[in-house]
């Protein structure tokens, strides 16, 4: 008696070759990928003896100028500044917001108090001036 046993085909698609050609596919868009450096302004922060290190802040503003301030890196001048103040604080209870106010040394103190008037309007009492460690003797 003679038994025919017949194989059957394995139907299997091997996915090694294609996880090595993803693999290699994501490896060179990852190197030849550029990523955009965005212009920034440098500022020389006066020097406190006392400074300390604060938590993050909803609120961040730079004052460069009087034509060129900053909140939360929207640019805008001094006249503009309440109306974005009053889009950041819209809806939330301005008492509870923190701000952090930065200048450059020669800031003028006008242009500060000016700043720190149009946080006061917009019910905002929480403001932090930004300064740099001093290196010297306490």
């Amino acid at each position: 008696m003679i038994i025919e046993r017949r194989l059957k085909p394995r139907h299997t698609v091997d996915l090694t070759p294609l996880i090595d050609v993803v693999f290699q596919l994501v490896i060179f868009f990852m190197i030849s990928s550029t990523f955009k450096v965005t212009p920034g302004i440098r500022l020389e922060l006066p020097q406190s003896a006392t400074a300390e290190s604060v938590p993050l802040t909803e609120i961040h503003i730079l004052a460069v100028s009087e034509g060129e301030i900053y909140l939360n890196k929207q640019q805008t001048s001094l006249e503009g500044l309440p109306v974005l103040l009053a889009k950041a604080v819209e809806g939330r209870a301005p008492d509870q917001m923190r701000a952090v106010l930065e200048g450059d040394q020669g800031t003028s103190y006008q242009l500060m108090v000016s700043v720190l008037d149009a946080l006061r309007k917009n019910g905002i009492e929480g403001v932090g001036l930004a300064t740099k460690p001093n290196k010297g003797p306490k």
